[in-house]
């Protein structure tokens, strides 16, 4: 199976713009694509992994990706999926998550000679002049076609600022640059992604004329993506010190059972033939068929030493063993405590393992909370010291474990 094809039957392919043109640079390794990724947090999440995994498979085949850090639509905000305006980041904390990125894709991305290239539109994006833009690039916009995008639709009502208004031209400039610099002729998107990135196939074409060889085509990533890269807490991160491997591991043993073959299939590199024979799969093989997917996700992201660490972790749990070493864990200062303990609402919050007091309490009343497997009956339940020195292990429902310790 070629690999365009390869990508249809994982569930990868949303839109495209002319597909026999795709298919057949794709296919003959003749690919020179972009996927774009703005520095809002200073790690990347399971939202960005459907895209690194797909770097990589075009990468395997022979084509050649471009990283395009978002340093300078940064400064402005995607207003895509958003009811609210992003938070205003400053230059030195765009910079810096940059740099986190490049550093978490080398896992995944061969940057070596001959290999992708990382690029920064701050470099082009900070240096262009305003009325520059308005005639060179302004011009060959409608306002009227970009209010009936859906990424600006979905904003009219609560209120589209200027400034957001502003990042479909810029994402388009984007393409348009890569086109002429780099001889970027594909762009790969989510697909909430779609208008700004015909915004820029059509921006090449005005400019360099009907001719001009881009093309575009768009992926479940951001539907599905960031779906995934969402708990009930925030973000499950790419970086360790943010979201330990057991954390990452039991994330996905714990994927719901109609989302866990989608799972495989989409971003793991396990042969179709394999995947398409769990199809029948139900009941405990559905538990195997999970596990194969943390496994396989927790090798991509944090080695396979690690993996295996929190496979035997989650086991050793499940199982009733003692065996809690990788599990996550928190530490308590003295001074957290009153009277010499800590009530059982504010232990959670602390551990990350609710959001809030409120969500804490609703937990406990429901049953849902347990202390070395012991069912808290009551929010007036309380961690002393002499718990916490031996260490407490705390489990939210079924499948989530945390450790709480006195510093």
């Amino acid at each position: 199976m070629q690999i365009y094809d390869e990508l249809v039957a994982r569930g990868l392919i949303a839109q495209v713009t002319d597909e026999e043109e795709i298919k057949t640079l794709i296919n003959e390794g003749k690919a020179t694509f972009y996927i774009g990724f703005d520095p809002t947090a200073d790690s990347l999440h399971v939202g960005h992994f459907m895209a690194l995994c797909l770097m990589k498979r075009l990468q395997m085949a022979g084509n050649k990706p471009v990283v395009l850090l978002g340093g300078g639509t940064g400064y402005i905000g995607d207003p895509s999926g958003r009811t609210d305006l992003r938070k205003m980041l400053t230059p030195e904390t765009i910079q810096h998550n940059c740099e986190c990125f490049k550093k978490q894709m080398e896992r995944f991305i061969d940057f070596g000679e001959g290999g992708a290239i990382a690029v920064n539109n701050a470099d082009w994006l900070l240096k262009l002049n305003y009325i520059e833009v308005l005639r060179e690039v302004g011009a060959c916009f409608s306002v009227n076609n970009m209010l009936r995008a859906e990424c600006y639709k979905q904003r009219m009502e609560k209120g589209l600022s200027f400034l957001e208004f502003n990042y479909m031209i810029m994402q388009s400039y984007d393409f348009y640059h890569l086109y002429k610099e780099y001889g970027c002729n594909m762009q790969f998107g989510g697909d909430d992604q779609w208008s700004n990135m015909l915004g820029g196939t059509e921006l090449i074409r005005k400019k360099l004329g009907k001719d001009a060889y881009a093309m575009t085509i768009t992926l479940l990533m951001n539907s599905e993506g960031k779906k995934m890269g969402k708990t009930a807490n925030g973000a499950v991160w790419l970086d360790a010190n943010k979201t330990s491997p057991f954390e990452f591991f039991q994330y996905w043993r714990n994927v719901g059972d109609q989302d866990v073959l989608k799972c495989i299939r989409m971003l793991t590199f396990l042969p179709l033939e394999e995947i398409d024979a769990m199809d029948s799969w139900e009941g405990a093989k559905l538990n195997e068929a999970k596990e194969i997917l943390a496994y396989e996700l927790t090798k991509m992201v944090h080695g396979e030493e690690e993996a295996q660490k929190a496979k035997t972790a989650s086991h050793a749990l499940f199982a009733g063993g003692g065996d809690d070493s990788n599990m996550p864990t928190t530490e308590f200062e003295a001074d957290m405590l009153s009277d010499g303990k800590i009530n059982i609402m504010d232990a959670m919050v602390a551990c990350k393992l609710a959001a809030s007091k409120s969500e804490a309490r609703r937990l406990v009343t429901q049953g849902g909370v347990f202390v070395n497997d012991e069912k808290v009956a009551a929010i007036d339940f309380a961690l002393t010291q002499d718990m916490l020195k031996d260490g407490v292990k705390i489990r939210k429902g079924k499948k989530t474990f945390h450790k709480a310790v006195l510093k």
